[in-house]
């Protein structure tokens, strides 16, 4: 069966993100902004609704025809899309158990597909199973919950913001090869150069190389993907590990270091590492204290105040 047979697939609204007001979460009159990307189920940000254009409906797949390829998702809220999205609403009614199905069924053909390959005009064409499995209908959905919703977070001014190199933030430290054959199954994470799993590509049976409450970030594979580890890890050749240097380091504080660091990602590529050195030299932006130096505080304050920072 494909896509077709079950969805009406429509191009959405091509909108440009840069060109809407970017609101926050709490706003009224705003709606989801949903892009190609592969995280936080397709939305990027939430802005003010737009006189005579009509948000698409809740209860649709969204799906990435460029970008990061195939990612879909069910979207629960109205949205608005970015350029290459596609929205696939069922011909017939379905269950949010059978819609999760059939998104991991879609997102399951993107390796079909690439930068230079995009699926906008094979979407309609892929193969779905015909039948259900009974464990999809089993599966438990436990929704995401949280008390800071009320909550308003700090304003964020980033004209006031100071400019850090991040080899004086923190110290640097280079992960280490191993070859698959060195790789048996165990219990301690391994790092990669990868975008998703908060770079756990795999578990290995090996001494930890790296101690918790760090920073690591890809110079290769997925570059300039950063994430925050809480456990003892191995970390691969193409990841750097970053810690604290002089100040300390916590998961609220590396939640918006990790955000600032991602935001450089476009200036490197698979074609230009983001290499140890390049990456010490790197001049990112942060919060200012009255004394120059980067405010912690108020980093760790804004990240306890936001929708779900509870569930950290």
């Amino acid at each position: 069966m494909k896509v077709r047979e079950l969805f009406d697939v429509k191009y959405g609204v091509n909108l440009e993100l840069m060109t809407l007001e970017i609101v926050s979460d709490n706003a009224l009159d705003s709606v989801n902004f949903v892009a190609r990307t592969s995280a936080n189920n397709g939305v990027v940000a939430r802005v003010r609704r737009i006189d005579g254009i009509e948000p698409q409906p809740a209860g649709v797949l969204s799906c990435a025809g460029g970008g990061s390829v195939l990612s879909t998702f069910v979207q629960t809220e109205p949205f608005y899309s970015g350029r290459d999205l596609y929205t696939l609403s069922p011909k017939t009614e379905m269950t949010l158990h059978e819609k999760l199905f059939y998104c991991m069924c879609i997102n399951a053909n993107a390796y079909r597909y690439s930068y230079g390959r995009q699926a906008n005009r094979t979407l309609k064409d892929i193969e779905l199973p015909n039948n259900i499995p009974k464990w999809v209908y089993d599966t438990k959905i436990n929704p995401i919950t949280t008390a800071r919703i009320k909550i308003q977070a700090p304003q964020i001014e980033t004209d006031k913001w100071g400019e850090y190199t991040l080899g004086k933030l923190f110290k640097f430290y280079k992960g280490k090869r191993l070859t698959k054959e060195d790789m048996a199954v165990g219990a301690v994470n391994f790092i990669g150069a990868i975008s998703e799993n908060n770079g756990v590509r795999q578990f290995i049976d090996v001494e930890p190389m790296f101690s918790p409450n760090c920073i690591t970030v890809n110079y290769n594979g997925s570059v300039g993907e950063a994430f925050y580890q809480v456990e003892p890890f191995w970390a691969s050749d193409d990841v750097n590990v970053l810690y604290a240097d002089g100040w300390e380091l916590n998961k609220h504080i590396a939640m918006f270091v990790i955000t600032v660091i991602k935001a450089n990602r476009y200036k490197f590529s698979y074609g230009r590492k983001w290499t140890l050195e390049k990456m010490k030299e790197s001049i990112i932006k942060l919060p200012k204290a009255q004394d120059g130096l980067p405010n912690w505080a108020y980093m760790e304050q804004y990240i306890k105040y936001l929708p779900y920072s509870d569930r950290i």
